[in-house]
């Protein structure tokens, strides 16, 4: 900020030299440097990234290892939305790798999606210590991102993996068997709720029920862009 502030000053001095007072100032400047101190008034969703992955409004920041963000198209009709980085999105610096992260790729893949076509990410961009789930005042700080992210991406239907990720979302203690097959809404854009992919690895009896909320995901997707189902 410092060496921006040097070169309006010298911009200035440059000017009154040549051409005397008064003097004109463009906007575009100005608007610039209020953008950069207001991340919020970013509208490129690769400029947000790079204005917030210094953060260090809660003591997640200093234990990190990569800011995770968020990865797929930025322009989405589908988003799905996980609880907090793992070791391995820390180590990376992507959202849902390793076995879980394969397995979300394959369920894509069954509804004709690949990570291209949608957008990923968590309510936290920083691991919390040994995986152990967000607390609320790392959701109270970090939340404002994601709901910035979505602001900006514009999807037609989000997917919140897992109950974590749902009841923080939703401020809802309800069973993730109780928020399955429901439409919400979050901030204006309609939400449903299915498993976590790891929770699928744990448990592969919930295969079958998720496959059935995926196949629903896929036709609510496929609705909400006025495709046949």
């Amino acid at each position: 900020m410092t060496d921006r502030k040097s070169q309006i000053i010298s911009y200035i001095e440059e000017e009154l030299e040549t051409f005397g007072g008064p003097l004109y100032m463009p906007e575009s400047p100005v608007l610039k440097e209020s953008a950069i101190s207001d991340p919020q008034h970013i509208e490129n969703l690769q400029d947000y990234h790079e204005s917030i992955q210094d953060c260090q409004q809660c003591s997640l920041g200093s234990t990190r290892t990569h800011f995770v963000f968020g990865v797929g198209n930025p322009h989405a009709d589908l988003m799905f939305v996980g609880e907090a980085p793992g070791e391995r999105e820390d180590m990376e610096g992507v959202p849902f790798v390793g076995r879980a992260g394969k397995l979300l790729d394959d369920i894509l893949k069954a509804i004709e999606l690949t990570r291209e076509d949608v957008y990923i990410a968590n309510v936290l961009k920083c691991r919390p210590p040994n995986n152990r789930d967000p607390n609320r005042e790392e959701i109270d700080l970090c939340e404002p991102y994601l709901i910035r992210q979505i602001e900006m991406i514009k999807p037609k239907l989000l997917v919140a993996l897992g109950r974590i990720s749902a009841t923080t979302l939703l401020r809802s203690s309800d069973s993730l068997t109780a928020m399955r097959g429901q439409v919400f809404d979050y901030h204006g854009t309609d939400m449903v709720v299915t498993y976590h992919p790891a929770a699928l690895l744990r448990n592969p009896n919930w295969k079958r029920p998720a496959w059935e909320d995926f196949q629903k995901i896929r036709d609510m997707y496929r609705s909400k862009r006025g495709e046949q189902a």
